[in-house]
């Protein structure tokens, strides 16, 4: 028997077939689309994601050679908030809004205005700064920019959410999502002065019942069972948010346990057994399933850095047949430090969360010279990052003492060591591939007794495939790149600018 992984990305679908012991057996992906129509709007389309979700399942079965009676649970992770809005009939309503949407950020900025201590008050319920793609934003801005539809809405889900509810039928939500909608940070849920504050307490119907991850929250039905190969009466189980479920599924869920998911955004945090809202006003608190929790500072754009890269200044390698090792060849032919060239990995639509909160600020190139060409700036792009992720980690009040490095990065030789020797740090590797989806599996696994608990799970999958040692000979080298980034940094958080005025 088999627990099945479902992750569902930004614009990635995967699913993942893992054994008891939580060996990865097969795996499967399917791209999806991400819209615009507006600026500083991103969406998808909840049909097209659903069909993606059917295709590789579908396709795990067959590639482990299995069919869907040797499924014994699934569990289901994904981004985290935004807003899929369903009819009483279970029908989308309008294109799912995804986290890295930003149109809520004139209302927000309104609130602030009038209220000056807004913000605050919401991170010193939920631990976390306000993005403008959190799901009680988002409703805001539905029911006063679309009340004809929000007039039919029944529920408003998170993207797993919806997923998991056409599996099911079953409408629900899990401590993960619902702590940062924003909700109860302490209390890993939601909020009433939250749904007030937003205006939203005639509208808490909306949003489904919290349950905890591992609970099943229901059965695949024999509609889905059919458009899937699985078998119906599955038990599905809440799951929880891509964050969590990567933490899980790298080995990383104890307390004390330093994690950095270099993916399509860049998170970075330390797990703890207490909530910790320090510094105030800054980064992010998750709940992790075992009433454990991880402070937190993201750099909002990750490896989709890389893409731009490639896309944008070097398209010629997108014809190589790894066009991601040509990039990162091109990247080694520069000396460290990149020749003095500076790249400020803010590459998203609202702006950055950490080291400081900043709608405004944009990704830019700084320290240019006539002689630097292709190799010092691709290079820079790859150091941006690894000084994004020590300003996470340095501004945090606990201090790790190693860091576990998963995500699409973590497969990088060259980035990984390039990452230890920035923060002066072993990096190490955990072993597998696909960590969101191990972690909904092992969720699963939980729920249906295979483990004692979520805690065990993960440490029974962890293993450390290499570890990457700080280089000492380059200790300086990174060190003064590392006051150059930092005071273009500063120089760019010191423009005073709104989100609202670039859309």
């Amino acid at each position: 028997m088999f627990l099945l992984g479902l992750d569902a990305g930004t614009s990635v679908i995967k699913a993942a077939l893992f054994g008891r012991d939580g060996r990865q057996r097969a795996a499967a992906s399917r791209r999806t689309t991400v819209s615009h129509p507006h600026p500083a709007w991103s969406e998808s389309d909840p049909e097209t994601a659903w069909a993606a979700t059917t295709a590789v399942i579908r396709q795990v079965l067959a590639e482990a050679g299995v069919d869907g009676a040797s499924v014994a649970a699934i569990g289901v992770t994904g981004a985290m908030i935004g807003a899929w809005v369903i009819d009483a009939d279970g029908r989308p309503l309008r294109p799912g809004i995804l986290w890295d949407d930003g149109r809520s950020q004139p209302w927000i900025e309104a609130m602030q205005t009038g209220d000056p201590a807004f913000l605050s008050r919401i991170f010193a319920s939920s631990g976390s700064v306000m993005q403008q793609g959190c799901t009680l934003p988002v409703l805001r801005w539905l029911l006063d920019h679309e009340p004809e539809i929000m007039a039919r809405a029944d529920c408003v889900f998170g993207c797993k959410d919806y997923l998991r509810f056409r599996l099911t039928g079953q409408r629900a939500a899990d401590p993960t999502e619902a702590s940062v909608a924003p909700g109860d940070g302490r209390a890993q849920g939601r909020s009433e002065a939250m749904l007030e504050l937003f205006g939203l307490g005639p509208h808490r119907h909306l949003l489904p019942l919290v349950l905890p991850s591992e609970a099943i929250a229901g059965m695949v039905t024999s509609a889905a069972a059919a458009e899937t190969g699985l078998h119906a009466g599955t038990p599905v189980v809440t799951g929880a948010g891509d964050v969590a479920a990567s933490v899980i599924g790298s080995g990383g869920l104890a307390a004390g346990s330093a994690c950095t998911v270099l993916g399509t955004t860049c998170l970075n945090g330390v797990v703890l057994d207490a909530p910790s809202f320090d510094p105030p006003d800054l980064g992010l608190l998750f709940s992790l399933p075992g009433r454990l929790w991880m402070r937190s500072m993201v750099n909002v754009a990750g490896t989709s850095n890389l893409d731009w890269c490639l896309r944008s200044l070097c398209p010629d390698l997108a014809r190589n047949p790894d066009p991601y090792a040509a990039l990162e060849a091109l990247a080694e032919a520069a000396a460290p430090g990149a020749g003095g060239a500076v790249y400020l990995p803010y590459l998203s639509e609202v702006g950055i969360i950490a080291p400081a909160v900043s709608a405004a600020a944009r990704a830019q190139f700084a320290g240019l010279a006539p002689g630097h060409g292709r190799p010092e700036l691709v290079r820079a792009v790859y150091e941006g990052l690894a000084y994004a992720i020590r300003d996470c980690f340095a501004a945090m009040a606990e201090r790790p003492h190693s860091v576990l490095l998963s995500g699409g990065g973590g497969r990088s030789r060259f980035w990984s060591q390039m990452i230890a020797d920035v923060l002066g740090l072993p990096v190490e590797i955990p072993d597998g591939g696909e960590y969101g989806a191990c972690g909904a599996a092992l969720l699963a696994g939980t729920g249906i007794g295979w483990y004692p608990s979520i805690g065990d799970a993960s440490r029974r999958v962890r293993k450390v495939r290499r570890t990457h040692c700080p280089d000492p000979a380059l200790r300086e080298v990174y060190e003064a790149a590392w006051r150059r980034y930092g005071g273009h940094r500063d120089a760019l958080l010191r423009m005073p600018a709104r989100m609202s005025d670039l859309s």
